[in-house]
């Protein structure tokens, strides 16, 4: 049986950068996984995933941002195809929540440049937009969104120019860790020297000996029309997050004749099996999402034109989880990414790479060690 230098399993957002770092370094490596990727049965397609540096969720992630930005540039003009689009990023917040003040904390302690804008100078800027009075923004001007499935597209195809394989269809159903190590899938038994996890919805299965649980949330995305004759205003405003009362919400502008991509961030049903997820419209999110659209979004229309389901892998802590298995170093693995991780997705690709090869890496990582549950 051929041994492989590497294997990859997943080809999402962050399995795809992982092995385009792979390939780029040599050997024999293969990606595998059991839908043809992009696909839209895990956490990385629905047109677009944000992309912004001044971190309100921990401002530990701000140097692997910078680094991520150089590397989707680089991707970008491998591919000779748009992938970054830098709009900007609007958050909107009350001044002593969550959002808004850890966008300022980041930025201050790693010297971003943001811009702080009261409701009533929000509303001036961006017509389309409304914004309570106790509430204050923060614009992030190069900031934006990624293309999300040519993103994944734009790394498969430079992990196969560097020589990588690529099976779909199929499926693991365990590894066992001997050397090489062994896989067990529906295509056979695969042997190799190095592994890679990244499951996303799959981590319970992929890494169940963890001492973590994982909790998958089915997320809905909408895309919703324009009111009639304000389609020029609703292409105007930046990519836009609002924390409220009832949740955080965000969305996007009109991109080519989508409509307006909205989702909730907070929120989501928990799901026991990935694969038997129900991606019908649920009446109680669209009634969310309507509600919000009423509040916050006069211009837009209730005709909903577009629906998608997503999956956030969360951990605990809802950070992310990227590490060398305890009991097997020649496995590694990034899971529990939270609906957060894929902007990330060329830095934590380097990672893993690094880590599997080379068993240790100098990007700033410390943070998102498995070590934090112990138990």
């Amino acid at each position: 049986m051929a041994v492989y230098d590497a294997i990859v399993i997943g080809s999402g957002g962050v399995g795809s950068a992982a092995l385009s770092h792979l390939a780029r370094r040599g050997g024999r490596v293969l990606g595998i996984d059991r839908f043809r990727a992009p696909h839209d049965r895990g956490s990385s397609h629905g047109q677009s995933r944000i992309v912004r540096q001044a971190y309100f969720e921990h401002d530990n992630y701000v140097p692997l941002l910078v680094e991520s930005y150089r590397q989707w540039a680089e991707l970008e003009a491998l591919a000779q195809k748009k992938l970054v689009n830098q709009v900007g990023v609007l958050q909107i917040g009350p001044v002593d929540g969550i959002v808004v003040p850890g966008v300022l904390h980041a930025a201050m302690r790693h010297g971003l440049k943001v811009e702080q804008l009261s409701a009533e100078t929000v509303q001036e800027r961006w017509p389309a937009l409304r914004v309570a009075d106790q509430l204050v923004g923060v614009l992030e001007a190069n900031a934006g969104y990624l293309a999300v499935e040519a993103c994944v597209e734009a790394h498969l195809r430079a992990a196969q120019q560097c020589g990588a394989e690529l099976r779909y269809g199929v499926e693991v159903h365990r590894w066992d860790p001997s050397q090489p190590l062994l896989l067990h899938t529906s295509d056979g038994e695969l042997r190799t020297r190095r592994l890679i996890i990244t499951p996303g919805a799959w981590a319970g299965d992929l890494l169940a000996d963890l001492p973590v649980d994982f909790q998958i949330r089915r997320k809905s995305m909408f895309w919703y029309a324009p009111k009639q004759s304000q389609e020029s205003v609703m292409e105007s405003p930046p990519v836009f997050l609002f924390e409220l009362p009832e949740g955080i919400f965000y969305g996007l502008p009109q991109i080519e004749a989508d409509g307006v991509k909205l989702a909730e961030h907070s929120g989501g049903q928990i799901v026991e099996d990935p694969l038997t997820v129900d991606r019908e419209v649920f009446p109680d999110d669209a009634a969310r999402i309507e509600a919000f659209l009423s509040k916050c979004l006069p211009h837009v229309s209730l005709s909903q034109l577009r629906h998608e389901v997503c999956l956030y892998t969360m951990t605990p802590d809802e950070h992310f989880i990227v590490d060398r298995h305890p009991d097997c170093p020649d496995v590694v693995f990034a899971a529990g990414l939270s609906g957060h991780g894929f902007k990330f997705a060329p830095v934590l690709g380097q990672a893993l790479a690094d880590l599997a090869l080379e068993s240790a890496t100098e990007l700033p990582i410390e943070f998102l060690s498995l070590k934090r549950f112990d138990r």
